[in-house]
């Protein structure tokens, strides 16, 4: 009886090899980038971990070509923005206002008890949530949530932004990355971990930031709208939780002690 080799064998990945089976993925809209991630792009219903020297600065410009699809079947759910968003230049870039919703979290406890609560939402198409400290097994809790949804079609894509010295810390996000400015407006993204290979050499992509998206917008020019009916289901369908969250326009605040 001839041996059956690995490749042949259902459900067996080397690791030599990108990861591709059972991988349900969304196009990054980068084709440099699509090309080392492992099913061709973003995972959904994984932990995507981005790594960057400064907040704020460089992940819109990474992830506007993706989020741009996904917001078609679902909410764009922003806890722990660094800045404001800019609605009208966010709509500009075919992300609508009423798919935005933004968690108004200001603790380490806070963040990650809203991010865990919206990665149970059906409702969810993506989640963008800053971390500046978090601990292996807090990332894993959002990990597992991130996987709750029965198929994986219904998942949601799931962003955890942390500082660039996280890169030391053991993760259990199956893909890292670590993100900076490159030449020429561009950008300079490092895959520190994914399902394949090792890759030395950082990837330079073209993602330059139209002059009318102005995310770092500040306070006073930041142009709020009241969140829709449809983005409040977002929230009243979380679960494990009965404690009353406050709606405030576009924020949604939870209570400091939970």
């Amino acid at each position: 009886m001839a041996a059956l080799s690995e490749s042949s064998l259902p459900g067996v990945w080397r690791a030599s090899d990108l990861a591709t089976a059972d991988l349900c993925t969304l196009a990054s809209g980068h084709g440099e980038l699509d090309e080392q991630l492992p099913g061709g792009g973003w995972p959904h219903g994984q932990l995507s971990e981005i790594l960057q020297a400064q907040a704020g600065l460089h992940e819109w410009r990474l992830l506007l070509p993706a989020l741009r699809q996904a917001v078609k079947t679902g909410t764009l759910v922003l806890i722990g923005l660094p800045h404001l968003p800019n609605l009208p230049a966010l709509a500009c870039q075919g992300i609508p206002a009423a798919r935005v919703l933004r968690v108004e979290a200001r603790t380490p406890a806070e963040r990650l008890w809203s991010a865990e609560q919206v990665l149970r939402c059906r409702d969810l198409a993506a989640l963008l949530v800053w971390l500046p400290q978090a601990r292996p097994e807090q990332l894993r809790r959002l990990q597992l949530a991130s996987q709750s949804s029965n198929t994986a079609q219904s998942q949601p894509l799931a962003f955890v932004f942390r500082p660039i010295a996280a890169q030391m810390e053991s993760s259990p996000a199956p893909l890292r990355l670590s993100l900076a400015g490159g030449t020429r407006h561009g950008l300079e993204v490092q895959i520190l971990k994914r399902r394949g290979p090792a890759l030395d050499t950082p990837l330079q992509l073209q993602a330059a930031l139209p002059v009318v998206v102005a995310l770092r917008a500040s306070q006073r020019d930041a142009v709020l709208t009241p969140p829709s009916a449809g983005l409040i289901e977002v929230v009243n369908h979380a679960v494990d939780r009965t404690r009353p969250i406050e709606r405030h326009r576009s924020d949604i605040r939870q209570p400091a002690h939970a």
